[in-house]
């Protein structure tokens, strides 16, 4: 049962030092407010994360310099009528939600003769703040990213869309670490029911502890066994600004710098938002070049042992030359050697993420090639095995989302075993199970390879923004992630040629 807030300040204060006890990093502080200071007081805050009670920028500081100046019998009344128009003030009843309270990060406010917990907006916890996504580059447009505080997070998106239809809805995830996790979205275009769904989705689980939205997104997705992620991520408010005009919902979670979009699907990932930003010649040319890459990324290397050890037929004889002369001296069958490449560039990878700095950029690239190198001239892998493995990394770092292009990653060691057992029919075997997957594979009630399926569900509208990005005055209509009523999102005005009066 919760334990009510007593008007006796000493009941009130044994409570709280038995909740908090041997917490050194809680700091309490009892004072005595009026003018023939006889009102008693006590304020507790976790330390570092509320600034010095006296400035005068304090909100904290000023209530407490007010009170100070009043007689007894105001303070009180004053509290009562008043309080809440000094700043973000909440009000609580009992002792557990007035300590949840403080561990936001900010002061809880006790007086003598009052039987409510004040909590009083201060500078909160100390995070990194607004810094540029290092994840997602993008050659024009904003380049602010998304920070670790959830009410710096909100704040940004409503920096870029600022009307009052942007609701966000709030709840906690965790039962020890009570972490804010807030769902974001445009009141007018969301679909009530995906809204629905999604809610209860984030219902279905309890956890100890969220530290980070990977937690949330692992739990509440549908498919698990799937390597294609269905919340697709984002740490640029730009692109989440975008999401929710589309009415998606975006989910933010306090301590993560990445927010979360759903639902989601294969074109949506291998968007990026320059592509709205710069003309549709250069953004559906790389648009076009990111679904090669996606699909290289996953084939080439299993392509190149069906060729090189079953249809040798289909190449030139010049090239297949080429091939076994540089073959000559390799003690390993090929698809041996595909296979050390592929998990030495993996190694180097990993390698390149976990040292810090600028020197896992360096690992990266030149163990690349000390490693390629010496593996050539040990005779352990030939030439051509090397290019078409850097190739596979080229193409896989293409793709914008670093979870999405993971999906490929493991997936291409598929193409490679069936493909060097079975050959093209390995290839073909590889793919048809990777398409019924997807075909299959949805994000809250929606497919996964939308548009290219059900194109018909949004008047074919959809298919105008995937290989190729169609001039913005072609893009009339919302996605299918809207409601039905609110897809029109432009309307062209006429434009009157003005004549030149001579």
């Amino acid at each position: 049962m919760p334990t009510a807030i007593s008007r006796n300040l000493n009941q009130n204060i044994d409570a709280f030092s038995r909740l908090f006890g041997d917490c050194a990093d809680i700091k309490t502080r009892r004072m005595k407010l009026g003018k023939d200071l006889k009102t008693q007081c006590f304020i507790a805050y976790v330390e570092v994360a509320v600034g010095n009670m006296l400035l005068e920028n304090s909100v904290l500081g000023k209530l407490l310099n007010t009170l100070w100046e009043m007689p007894e019998e105001q303070i009180l009344l004053y509290l009562r009528e008043n309080a809440f128009g000094i700043s973000d003030v909440t009000e609580y009843d009992n002792l557990e939600d007035a300590a949840t309270g403080m561990l936001t990060g900010d002061a809880i406010f006790f007086i003598d003769g009052y039987d409510r917990a004040l909590k009083i907006k201060d500078k909160g916890y100390p995070n990194m703040g607004v810094k540029e996504p290092q994840s997602e580059k993008s050659v024009r447009g904003s380049n602010e990213g998304f920070a670790e505080s959830i009410k710096v997070n909100t704040a940004l998106i409503r920096k870029r869309l600022r009307t009052p239809k942007v609701k966000v809805r709030e709840s906690f995830a965790g039962r020890r670490s009570h972490t804010n996790v807030d769902l974001v979205y445009m009141e007018d275009l969301v679909r009530p029911d995906l809204l629905a769904a999604i809610e209860e989705r984030l219902g279905e689980f309890e956890i100890d502890g969220v530290l980070d939205s990977g937690i949330v997104e692992q739990l509440a997705e549908g498919s698990w066994i799937s390597p294609f992620p269905q919340f697709q991520t984002t740490q640029r408010p730009d692109r989440a600004a975008m999401a929710i005009l589309e009415g998606r919902i975006v989910l933010l979670t306090d301590n993560s710098p990445v927010a979360l979009i759903l639902p989601t699907g294969y074109n949506s990932f291998i968007q990026t938002a320059d592509d709205y930003y710069t003309r549709w010649e250069i953004a559906s040319f790389t648009r076009l070049l990111r679904y090669i890459a996606s699909f290289l990324a996953m084939t080439l290397p299993g392509l190149y042992l069906a060729v090189s050890n079953f249809h040798t037929q289909i190449l030139p004889t010049d090239l297949l030359l080429s091939f076994a002369a540089a073959r000559q001296g390799v003690p390993f069958p090929a698809v041996v050697e595909v296979l050390i490449m592929e998990l030495a560039f993996e190694l180097l990878r990993e390698a390149g993420v976990r040292i810090p700095g600028a020197l896992g950029n360096t690992i990266g690239i030149v163990g690349g090639l000390i490693i390629g190198q010496a593996a050539v001239d040990a005779n352990i892998v030939s030439p051509i095995v090397v290019i078409v493995v850097a190739l596979t990394a080229l193409c896989s770092f293409t793709i914008p989302n670093e979870e999405f292009a993971t999906a490929f990653r493991i997936l291409k060691f598929l193409f490679i075993l069936l493909c060097a057992y079975l050959g093209f029919f390995g290839f073909l075997l590889s793919l048809l199970a990777v398409l019924i997957h997807l075909s299959h594979l949805q994000s809250f009630g929606i497919p996964y390879l939308t548009p290219f399926v059900g194109p018909d569900l949004n008047r074919y509208d959809d298919e105008r923004d995937t290989f190729l990005r169609l001039p913005l005055g072609f893009l009339k209509r919302r996605p299918i992630y809207t409601r039905e009523n609110a897809r029109v999102r432009l309307k062209m005005k006429k434009r009157e040629e003005k004549k030149n009066v001579l």
